[in-house]
């Protein structure tokens, strides 16, 4: 399908698009203090609302269920309806949802809501906030080019872990002394100020009639992404990829809390490093493989490393055994292996989804993306859902197992291999451009 845009975003300067991409930021961020940042009150929502080990990982799952659930329905409606209306009426009706869980599904004294409440609550949130990540995504297909995507794009998935980093130092703060009302108060009004800077900013990109740039090979596709068996391919490896890092972001907090006997300014401070680790490495790999062109390989290492971290963590748990509180060195190692594991799991989601969307193409990346995210968020769902199982058959050491099992069955999925019939296009388009 084509892209109608209209003729008024001309006006727009060439710098404007840093301004989109700020926008996109705020609204991921918004969203990301919520679906990352409730997780990090894990130990204080399982005392507040009276909840065992199971029951909280189902209820952390579910705000993750609604995204999966939302995120293809958003994207299709963002290529259609762009991306400036999908924004507005996700953050809106987020912020809307967030104030009525401040009402009616936060404990207050001897009053302690359902659990129909607080997981509808969640689910609902979920369904609404999904609409933030394709909009914004497709936003940086169309205003920035090729040779600035990946950096784009990374900045832009930076807001995962500059929210879930926000989150992490200030919710915790904020239930233990004021409560869960406030919580939901507070990240009802970021959704209302990232709304507000996407109502200023976020425009269809100018027409550009003429263009000395050669077209990338992959920007026209023949087939849309819900056909394309390559879009598929890395979908599911993004998504599988995902498990160990969703791992760390629900259950990081339990396991420093149960298992390393860590106190909360220790387990605050260890999840503040995994966020602000993995901002940090997502911003200078997006600019990386922009400069060198080697998004693949980056991400086959990254895969790699994640096993191999894993794997190291399951190993120490297991020879740690009951014995975690006895020795600070153990604890120690524990901490720091956990936030290194956190960091590189979270490293390398700006330069897969620029490798997603350059294959759909632009004027597809919204739907492209909503199929990565529904399986990121399906992934979501699971992972905190089968934590408490995994816990009950051999403990912890099977479960920093199984995340790395994860890693290891999505490295080959993660990297698309170029058909025949695409690699004669791209020689094609290059000898045109030439």
């Amino acid at each position: 399908m084509t892209q109608s845009l209209p003729s008024s975003s001309s006006s727009f300067s060439p710098r404007h698009r840093w301004k989109v991409l700020a926008a996109g930021v705020a609204a991921n961020a918004a969203f990301s203090v919520a679906f990352s940042g409730i997780p990090m009150t894990a130990v204080l929502m399982r005392t507040g609302y009276q909840l065992d080990n199971t029951t909280l990982g189902l209820v952390l799952g579910l705000m993750g269920l609604g995204i999966a659930v939302s995120e293809l329905p958003w994207g299709l409606l963002t290529d259609r309806w762009g991306d400036r209306p999908v924004l507005l009426t996700g953050l809106g009706s987020t912020a809307v949802a967030l104030v009525a869980m401040a009402l009616w599904a936060a404990p207050d004294g001897a009053h302690i809501p359902g659990l129909g409440l607080l997981g509808g609550g969640l689910l609902l949130v979920g369904l609404l906030g999904g609409s933030v990540n394709g909009a914004s995504g497709r936003a940086v297909m169309t205003w920035f080019d090729a040779g600035e995507r990946g950096l784009a794009m990374s900045i832009r998935q930076t807001a995962v872990p500059l929210g879930g980093g926000i989150g992490a130092l200030v919710l915790p703060f904020v239930a233990l002394h004021f409560g869960f009302a406030a919580l939901y108060g507070l990240l009802a009004l970021l959704c209302t100020l990232s709304a507000a800077m996407s109502w200023a900013w976020v425009h269809e990109p100018p027409i550009v009639a003429h263009s000395n740039k050669p077209v990338e090979a992959t920007a026209i596709p023949k087939t849309g992404p819900l056909r394309d068996a390559r879009v598929w391919r890395i979908v599911a490896g993004i998504g599988i990829l995902c498990a160990p890092q969703f791992a760390v972001l629900s259950f990081g907090t339990v396991f420093l809390h149960d298992f390393g006997h860590a106190g909360l300014a220790t387990i605050t401070a260890t999840m503040v490093f995994v966020q602000v680790g993995a901002m940090v490495m997502r911003v200078w790999s997006g600019r990386w493989t922009d400069r060198n062109r080697n998004r693949p390989a980056y991400l086959r290492v990254c895969s790699a490393l994640t096993v191999l971290l894993f794997a190291g963590l399951a190993a120490l748990a297991l020879a740690t055994g009951t014995h975690a509180a006895d020795s600070a060195a153990l604890r120690i190692a524990l901490v720091v292996l956990l936030g290194v594991s956190g960091v590189c799991v979270s490293a390398w989601h700006g330069v897969a989804y620029t490798e997603l969307a350059t294959l759909a193409g632009a004027a597809r990346a919204g739907t492209a993306l909503g199929m990565a995210n529904t399986s990121v968020f399906l992934v979501c769902f699971v992972t905190p859902f089968s934590i408490p199982h995994l816990l009950a058959l051999q403990g912890w050491p099977l479960v920093w197992l199984a995340a790395s099992a994860c890693a290891l069955v999505a490295m080959p999925l993660l990297v698309a291999r170029p058909a025949a019939a695409d690699q004669k296009l791209a020689k094609t388009a290059l000898s045109r451009s030439a």
